[in-house]
């Protein structure tokens, strides 16, 4: 089925910053029954995931001295940076599956690129690479009670150089990918059509993915996207809770689940060793509220039948893609 393409009243999208389009994406999907489709590009931005420690992901003093923008996003999965080069990509989709969904646009982008002689294939869950190679990676957030957004990037040319300084992801995370460096394992689709422009490149996913079907968007609709548009710029929201170092007895150090993400648990427990607090920080992929996990685990004992035992009454992987009670409940011990 074709998607709808959203166009915005004329010169609406100028001069926005990443924010609003996130913005967009969300009163779609609220407000618009059908699918959609849409691109648009930024200045220098980096953006990173809902749950993950800016600190831990992007050069702050490097970003300001440059300055390059940083945002964080509703959705999981990792950070990336952005600039005039780099076209984003958004569908809004009628559906809460969340592995379907990826594996449909996914397949899409990867069916586009290939329509114009490059050799793209779907790697993993989320990204797409060429000969091995990434060059777009995508995310996922669900809006309930079914519908959904995968948004992403899509490198068409790139400074990889000022990508390796803003982004510091964490040594663990290149080792399980099996690269050195964030340079090494992106590619960019001029290395393959040295002559593509970006605007031929918008039009060719448009009409890939939508043909001429379109939505003609309002004034008010916009209106309606400034409003959404205004919490991603509050420093609450952009820096979240990653300066708070009011748990001592978490262990703190970053740890890995092969095919889920890195994951870092916060964890302040009490003299009788039950959870007194919990949290989860990293660039997993949550399509559920992670407060419907851990919620109930405060006041359980810091011991494997307890977690397992708290853990079997909770849907783990409904809200965390991939990760199973028995590995959340090994890192939770791992933390103590």
């Amino acid at each position: 089925m074709r998607l709808i393409h959203p166009v915005l009243p004329a010169g609406a999208a100028e001069g926005r910053h990443l924010p609003w389009f996130l913005a967009m994406e969300e009163y779609l999907a609220r407000n618009y029954s059908g699918e959609y489709f849409f691109t648009w590009a930024v200045g220098p931005t980096v953006i990173f995931g809902r749950h993950q420690i800016i600190e831990a992901e992007v050069n702050l003093p490097y970003c300001r001295e440059k300055g390059i923008e940083f945002y964080r996003r509703k959705s999981g999965g990792g950070c990336v940076y952005a600039d005039a080069d780099n076209l984003m990509l958004c569908m809004v989709a009628s559906s809460a599956d969340v592995p379907a969904t990826f594996a449909r646009y996914c397949g899409m982008v990867a069916g586009a690129l290939r329509d114009l002689g490059i050799p793209a294939e779907v790697s993993g869950r989320n990204d797409i690479t060429i000969e091995g190679r990434k060059v777009s990676g995508n995310s996922f957030l669900r809006i309930p009670p079914a519908r959904s957004i995968v948004h992403g990037t899509m490198l068409l040319d790139s400074d990889p150089a000022t990508m390796s300084l803003a982004l510091t992801p964490s040594r663990g995370k290149l080792e399980a990918k099996g690269v050195e460096s964030v340079r090494s394992r992106v590619t960019t689709l001029r290395e393959y059509l040295p002559g593509l422009t970006r605007d031929q490149l918008d039009r060719h996913l448009v009409s890939h993915f939508c043909a001429d079907r379109r939505l003609l968007l309002t004034e008010d609709d916009v209106a309606e996207i400034d409003h959404m548009a205004d919490p991603y710029f509050e420093p609450e929201w952009i820096y979240g809770h990653s300066g708070d170092h009011t748990h001592p007895q978490s262990a703190r150090v970053p740890r890995r689940v092969e095919g889920v993400g890195e994951f870092l648990v916060t964890l302040r427990a009490t003299p009788e060793n039950t959870i007194a607090a919990i949290n989860l920080q990293g660039d997993f992929f949550l399509t559920g509220d992670l407060d419907a996990v851990l919620r109930p685990l405060v006041g359980v004992a810091l011991d494997r039948q307890s977690l397992s035992t708290a853990l079997a009454t909770i849907d783990v992987p409904s809200v965390i893609t991939g990760l199973t009670s028995d590995a959340l409940a090994d890192l939770i011990l791992a933390a103590r």
